[in-house]
């Protein structure tokens, strides 16, 4: 017979010994009033894996008094499906079914659609959960017909007692006293990233071999990058890091940007930091200071040769450089804005002026191109017409507030003016 990993041997029955987020799980948590109330819901459970969402979807079923079904989207077909709700006019299913659907993202959209049939008539009592942003993974109709909940990292305080209810319960099934000292406790809820299945379950291989637990016995089953624990470059969390990186760097915290740079770093991902930051000097930096764009890339192209380890180095230099330069995004909004008069189709046709110089035909409706060469006026500038007629007085670009802008301001201002 296999033996069952200890995490699940020791999955909690009830809420009160479930750790994690006490706004679902805590006493007066919204589970608890659920079940007080007689009500379960269609739900949707999102957030990284060992946060509680199988459990707490168990601990729903048992208490509602419903049959619970639990299937994997990455294997599981409407067929799969569809033998479950046969269940429902059973006595098997004579309370209701609750159908545990893990992994939904993994279905297709025709897949989703069929479910909603079965949610809609009764027949089921849909959990759904994802790793990843449901509201980008899961087919709008089934989340309007759902009550969406966030399952957050659980905090290392609360891994802890994880572990330690764990830890009562390896050594009355193998009589076994192992001894955790509260340092190694520490490192093991820190390295777990908030998942209370891989905290433990890495205190269980090392109560197996063990029979002191220390920091040095923690490190032995620890991967030699710790951040690289959890990161996963296709998933939600990945692009969290990235925009993080960018809020913190346009938020001018340069502590916060070379932690978030330093976590990208550790899982390896060299390319999408060098892109996200070439991006940042344009977006955010911008006029403010324009050779934030010539060092960034430059520090890029230095990390691109250097490849890792090296290469932290100059992204460090471009992380800092860019978080405590000025700010501006004057630029990317002009354009923004300019992209919306495109996409409302306006400016189709452009002044004569500006056009390619080319033969004008003989029926034409006017002759020659009447284009005045700036070069050949005071201060190199003339008045003319540049945008269409149907937006010849539109505004896309405003100076922003820092000292280069404001600089180019007057000056424009006093040539425009003259």
């Amino acid at each position: 017979m296999l033996k069952k990993p200890l995490a699940d041997e020791v999955r909690p029955l009830d809420f009160r010994d479930m750790v994690g987020d006490r706004k679902l799980f805590g006493e007066n948590g919204v589970f608890r009033r659920m079940i007080e109330a007689g009500h379960i819901p269609n739900m949707i459970f999102f957030g990284p894996s060992g946060t509680g969402k199988t459990t707490a979807a168990g601990i729903l079923a048992r208490a509602s008094g419903k049959t619970l079904h639990r299937l994997n989207a990455t294997s599981a077909s409407l067929s799969d499906v569809k033998a479950v709700i046969s269940e429902s006019g059973s006595l098997l299913g004579s309370e209701g079914i609750l159908l545990y659907l893990d992994e939904i993202q993994y279905f297709n959209k025709k897949q989703q659609q069929s479910l909603l049939e079965f949610i809609e008539d009764g027949r089921i009592t849909l959990i759904a959960s994802t790793t990843e942003n449901p509201y980008f993974y899961i087919y709008p109709a089934i989340i309007s017909r759902c009550a969406v909940f966030e399952f957050k990292p659980i905090p290392p305080a609360e891994l802890k007692k994880a572990v330690l209810r764990a830890a009562e319960d390896h050594a009355a099934r193998t009589g076994r006293q192992v001894t955790v000292e509260p340092s190694a406790l520490s490192m093991i809820a820190s390295a777990a990233a908030g998942d209370a299945r891989r905290a433990i379950g890495m205190y269980e291989n090392l109560a197996t071999v063990y029979d002191t637990i220390t920091e040095q016995t923690v490190r032995e089953f620890l991967p030699e990058v710790m951040g690289m624990v959890g990161f996963d470059k296709a998933g939600d969390g990945h692009y969290d890091l990235l925009s993080a990186l960018q809020k913190s760097i346009r938020g001018s915290d340069p502590d916060a940007a070379l932690f978030y740079l330093a976590k990208l770093l550790a899982g390896g991902d060299l390319n999408s930091v060098c892109r996200r930051l070439q991006v940042i000097a344009g977006e955010d930096i911008g006029l403010a200071y324009p050779m934030a764009a010539s060092v960034t890339y430059a520090c890029v192209q230095s990390a691109r040769e250097l490849g890792l380890p090296e290469a932290r180095v100059p992204l460090a230099n471009a992380a800092v450089m860019l978080a405590t330069a000025p700010k501006s995004n004057s630029a990317y909004m002009g354009l923004a804005a300019a992209m919306a008069a495109v996409e409302a189709g306006r400016g189709t046709s452009f002044p004569r002026a500006v056009q390619n110089v080319h033969f004008d035909g003989e029926n034409a409706s006017s002759f020659g191109q009447n284009y005045q060469y700036p070069h050949d006026f005071p201060n190199h500038y003339v008045a003319q017409q540049y945008l269409p007629d149907d937006l010849k007085n539109a505004h896309f670009y405003s100076y922003g507030d820092n000292k280069t802008e404001q600089a180019a301001k007057l000056y424009w201002d006093k040539i425009k003016k003259g």
